[in-house]
């Protein structure tokens, strides 16, 4: 019994392993299409615009004035207001037909398909799986997916 029980976690991990790879498989075709839409269940894309917005954020906020005077707030009240505007503007820019073509992009200058554009790609924690399009050192673009529920879905696209 315990062969048995050994036997089938062991198939378990297996299939848990391989699951992202196929997904990976999976993906290259649809990227093979003409219609950004047939990415669709492959990206998360309320999560990359967020990833998107946390990088601008810690980018812009470097720059604020940390002072209480008169023109330091000035200066505080206009980043709040352009943050707002710059996060309408990022949700109308980042959208399936740029996560399309950022990966297409990335796999034209790494040599190809998508899968023959991947120089790495393995679990960075049980939960997130790491795509390295690229060489490292020659500005790889990273594509990370994240399984949500029962599907790996693409969550970040760092160029």
């Amino acid at each position: 019994m315990a062969r048995f029980l050994g036997s089938f976690l062991l198939l378990g991990v297996l299939i848990f392993g391989i699951w992202p790879y196929y997904t990976v498989f999976s993906l290259d075709t649809a990227l093979g299409g003409s219609d950004a839409k047939a990415i669709a269940p492959f990206v998360d894309l309320p999560a990359i615009q967020e990833h998107y917005k946390e990088r601008l954020g810690n980018a812009v906020g470097g720059f604020l004035p940390s002072g209480n005077s008169e023109s330091d707030r000035a200066i505080g009240w206009l980043a709040d207001n352009l943050s707002k505007l710059g996060d309408t503007a990022l949700d109308q820019t980042i959208t399936l037909d740029w996560v399309r073509n950022s990966l297409r992009d990335a796999n034209s200058e790494a040599g190809g398909s998508f899968i023959s554009g991947i120089n790495f790609a393995f679990f960075e924690s049980w939960n997130q799986f790491v795509i390295r399009l690229g060489k490292l050192g020659e500005h790889p673009t990273h594509v990370v997916m994240t399984l949500e529920g029962t599907d790996w879905k693409i969550t970040d696209v760092v160029r």
